[in-house]
């Protein structure tokens, strides 16, 4: 009896850090059977983006960074993120310079774009 419980508890623990995981990862940028669409950061700023944060609206942080290890965005480039359809948080920032944060809705089919400037 002791071990259905233990085994019942520890599946339960897994679950629940396994769905508080998408909460502080901001959660997968494409949902499963739902339709895409894109979003563009777009940098007109003075420096290069080293990080774009992106979670679904309904998460409770911004995430970790989307951008491939060792990619920025240079000034006057921008860079294209397939996410699903739906409500989006972006927060795209340059190292030792500042951040900006932006909800928008991406509709499916379509290319969002989010300009950062100084």
């Amino acid at each position: 009896m002791i071990r259905i419980v233990r085994a019942t508890l520890a599946v339960s623990l897994a679950a629940l850090l396994s769905g508080c995981a998408g909460m502080i990862t901001g959660g997968p940028l494409i949902r499963p059977g739902e339709p895409v669409g894109a979003i563009a950061v777009v940098n007109r700023t003075s420096h290069p983006i080293g990080v774009v944060a992106i979670s679904a609206c309904s998460a409770s942080t911004y995430g970790l960074n989307r951008l491939p290890d060792g990619v920025s965005i240079p000034s006057g480039r921008s860079y294209q993120f397939q996410v699903s359809a739906g409500c989006w948080d972006v927060d795209a920032g340059a190292f030792g310079v500042g951040e900006a944060r932006q909800r928008m809705t991406v509709d499916a089919g379509r290319v969002t774009a989010y300009t950062v400037t100084d």
